[in-house]
């Protein structure tokens, strides 16, 4: 199994974005996380496809886009036509799940499913053989910067567990509170690709970035 780090552009400086992003590109990243925020399904508006769009000249990350929007389907063809590689939509604001997930794969690009906190894993039930990666919130989505919920970890730990009882060949992303405090933790839990966003660009980017790669550098080496 490979870990990955995956910076997310929620958190950087959108006066020196393309800086932002080669600085951690340059250090190694291999994912760049877009979490995109409506102000329906989350209280926040963050950014949306223009912002991809005009950064995928930039670098040949993989571009993992994290759709916090109701509806999701509705914006699905606009994303992949702007280069993201990847699309992961919430199970809560899906009206038709199974077929959300078939509608990112026709368009050739790897399936994500998300869920809040609060959310069973009993949600995925139907759908677990359409999923190329999983990502469970280890905080309330909406906002930068909150602090990991300590319960979401056994929930990380079960779903591991499933993905390996059934031979899934998906990953299992985390996104909250993932910093040189918690990583190990997570790390522990089952995750193998954790986006981190202020513990990442808040200061020096190219020091921060590395402090916590050197965790997953570490697992990659066992």
């Amino acid at each position: 199994m490979k870990y990955y780090l995956a910076p997310s552009i929620l958190s950087a400086d959108f006066k020196h974005l393309g800086d932002d992003i080669l600085t951690v590109r340059k250090c190694g990243a291999q994912y760049l996380h877009f979490d995109v925020m409506d102000g329906m399904f989350v209280p926040s508006i963050s950014f949306g496809v223009p912002v991809l769009k005009s950064i995928r000249p930039l670098t040949d990350m993989f571009y993992d886009v994290h759709l916090m929007v109701q509806d999701p389907e509705r914006y699905i063809d606009a994303f992949a036509d702007a280069g993201a590689d990847g699309i992961t939509v919430h199970a809560e604001a899906c009206r038709h799940l199974d077929r959300t997930l078939d509608q990112i794969h026709e368009r050739g690009i790897r399936t994500g499913v998300a869920l809040n906190p609060a959310t069973p894993l009993s949600v995925l039930e139907y759908v677990y053989d359409k999923v190329d990666m999983f990502l469970l919130m280890t905080v309330n989505p909406g906002f930068g910067g909150q602090k990991l919920i300590p319960a979401t970890l056994e929930k990380i730990t079960r779903l591991r567990q499933i993905i390996e009882e059934r031979d899934l060949r998906a990953d299992l992303e985390v996104d909250g509170g993932v910093n040189t405090e918690t990583i190990t933790s997570v790390l522990d839990a089952g995750a193998n690709v954790l986006v981190a966003g202020s513990s990442v660009f808040s200061g020096d980017i190219t020091s921060r970035y590395r402090a916590l790669e050197a965790y997953l550098r570490e697992r990659n080496s066992e």
